[in-house]
């Protein structure tokens, strides 16, 4: 998409903040319109993360045109929101490019931008991040600022507490804005807290409630009605009693759409010494009325119609992976209220809409906090209830001490449907899914399971659900299963049992996962065994043995990381059973993989059928 300079007169001038922060503030709010219009035209025609964006116009103009970036650090959480930040940051006319195959990154990423401080994808980092660089510039004596911007739902985890409970303590000079989509404000409030907001961050007010506590603090009296009035004036704004326990002083909330008023308190703010948290109320999907009405449908979309807004959606009548684990769910549920089904805010990707609507009593979204996600289903365990987690692959990465301590050790059965395992696509390095298998396998009483299509994936989570003696785990893909019937009744599998799908000489492929059908077309061309392993834990190892023993190669293969994932254990396995057979391990290298369609990376690390066989052939001739 070429930028079209005529459309966007004032926009076309700037390719750098400091080009921006020459133009007069009365053409700021054209500026707005102009981006906002720009954000809509682009990521409609190219998909992306959408109704985030267009909430934040307004605040990303006001911060790059009062802080003098990229001296000055601005710290975007999770990152969903940046795409008007890197517009506005030199990379207006690759915008379009992003989320794609050597594009731009989805999130702020430090390699791509000097303005991108910090590399984020998950939730709640950046005050922790914040806090760190802000120590730094307090001891090299520099005077730059350093803000973070945070959503009011990502403030709601456990991470975002301990790091404002820590500024708290060491009073760095840091402003957090608290970018509030959740809440409405009215015109006649709104206008009486903008006008406050801006007295309350401004120099006057701030040398006049030190000098008065200097002054006047001999006379008990007067300092009382001082008190009063200034308790007074605090009342009107009770979310900041909270903020003001944990050692900030609270502005707000103010209006995010108005630019002038940002402006104004940002202004102000960067004055003030200390922990400062600035509370904006915003609208998601700000500017477009499909986005507004449906934010969380809006807020990642594929390319749509800006007139109808028509999303444009993949014909196919395959259910997807998380769509077979909703089914399951309401199936289950049926059966059983002792079903407890946990998610750390992820309903709509896990497809837990349906079950959350038809069961609500025994669904739980915790917010993004799987940690307590994590620990709160060992609390329902031990109640004698049976909690199944729902949570993505990259996301259990961050409750891992919790399946350790507090799941594993003792034993409990809690059920993990690890959503988006193997190569995620667009989202790049902080989504994909290569880590699960590596993390879960070193950790005793688990067991790990890898369906090969929908309906194993359906039995394998019945088979966890019905597992007593410790924590299961079954890793699924994200995107469309094979098509296959998931009408069949649900069996328990019997633990740590492979199938062998087809019979060949000299090599056996030992499949993990969903890979299976490259594996079929490998295996049919050059007449190999193929075996459907299913479990990576435990191993088949009875399996292995008789494979290893009518073959002359085995060749492991899973779309997860090779160092510790399944392949490894076979690897392993063999080595402590001294058995004389040659392995090749297939999976994702020792690297962080990039953004791109789930096909194409799976090209570009060869793990398509044409790139399996030129593996293993290239192998075999060494």
């Amino acid at each position: 998409m070429i930028f079209n300079n005529l459309k966007y007169p004032i926009l076309s001038l700037i390719n750098s903040t400091e080009q921006l922060r020459l133009l007069p503030e009365h053409i700021l709010s054209d500026l707005c319109k102009e981006l906002r219009e720009y954000l809509l035209d682009s990521v409609s025609k190219s998909s992306g993360h959408f109704a985030s964006g267009l909430g934040v116009v307004e605040l990303t103009v006001a911060l790059h045109y009062v802080y003098k970036t990229p001296l000055d650090y601005l710290i975007w959480d999770v990152g969903h929101q940046a795409y008007p930040h890197k517009i506005l940051t030199g990379r207006r006319d690759l915008i379009n490019t992003i989320r794609k195959k050597n594009g731009l990154h989805s999130f702020p990423y430090r390699d791509e931008s000097e303005y991108d401080v910090v590399s984020v994808g998950h939730s709640s980092t950046s005050i922790s991040a914040g806090l760190g660089i802000a120590v730094t510039t307090e001891r090299e004596n520099n005077e730059r600022h350093i803000v973070c911007i945070i959503g009011d739902g990502a403030i709601t985890a456990g991470m975002a507490f301990e790091a404002m409970n820590h500024a708290g303590d060491i009073k760095p000079n840091i402003l957090v804005i608290l970018n509030d989509n959740d809440m409405s404000i009215s015109k006649n409030v709104g206008a009486i807290r903008n006008n406050l907001a801006q007295i309350l961050s401004g120099q006057t007010y701030s040398k006049l409630r030190e000098n008065s506590k200097r002054i006047l603090n001999k006379f008990s009296s007067v300092k009382k009605i001082i008190k009063g009035i200034e308790a007074h004036l605090k009342n009107l704004l009770v979310p900041g009693i909270f903020f003001k326990e944990l050692g900030f002083n609270y502005i707000g909330p103010i209006d995010g759409h108005n630019i002038t008023t940002l402006i104004n308190t940002l202004k102000n703010m960067r004055q003030l010494k200390g922990p400062q948290l600035l509370h904006i109320i915003t609208k998601k999907g700000k500017g477009y009325q499909p986005a507004e009405l449906d934010p969380i449908t809006w807020h990642s979309v594929p390319k749509f119609s800006l007139s109808t807004g028509h999303l444009t959606k993949n014909k196919t009548s395959k259910l997807s992976y998380s769509e077979i684990f909703g089914n399951w769910l309401c199936e289950m549920a049926a059966k059983d209220p002792k079903l407890i089904a946990i998610t750390p805010a992820m309903k709509e990707g896990s497809g837990m809409v349906n079950f959350s609507q038809k069961y609500p009593h025994q669904y739980f979204d915790v917010a993004i906090a799987e940690q307590h996600a994590v620990t709160f289903a060992a609390g329902i365990a031990i109640g004698g209830y049976k909690p199944i987690v729902a949570i993505y692959s990259t996301f259990l990465q961050r409750a891992y001490d919790q399946v350790i301590h507090d799941v594993a050790i003792p034993k409990l059965p809690v059920l993990f449907a690890i959503d988006r395992g193997g190569i995620v696509g667009a989202d790049g390095p902080t989504h994909q899914g290569s880590f699960d298998i590596s993390y879960l396998r070193c950790i005793p009483n688990i067991v790990i399971m890898t369906p090969s299509d929908e309906n194993e994936c359906r039995n394998m989570l019945y088979t966890g659900y019905n597992y007593k003696y410790g924590p299961s785990a079954v890793r699924y893909p994200r995107g469309n299963g094979l098509g296959v019937s998931t009408n069949d009744s649900l069996q328990n599998l019997p633990l740590g049992k492979g199938i062998i799908k087809r019979h060949g000489i000299k090599i056996a492929i030992l499949n993990f996962g969903t890979l299976l059908s490259e594996a079929y077309t490998v295996a049919n061309i050059l007449n190999a065994t193929l075996a459907d392993m299913r479990f990576v834990k435990p191993l088949d190892e009875e399996l292995i043995i008789n494979l290893s023993t009518k073959h002359k190669f085995l060749i492991t293969l899973e779309e997860g990381a090779i160092k510790g994932g399944a392949g490894s254990g076979v690897n392993e396995f063999i080595m402590f059973k001294k058995l004389n057979i040659l392995v090749l391990n297939i999976g994702l290298p020792d690297e962080f993989i990039p953004q791109g369609m789930q096909n194409e990376i799976r090209e570009d690390y060869k793990l398509d059928a044409i790139g399996i066989k030129y593996q293993i052939i290239k192998w075999l001739k060494k």
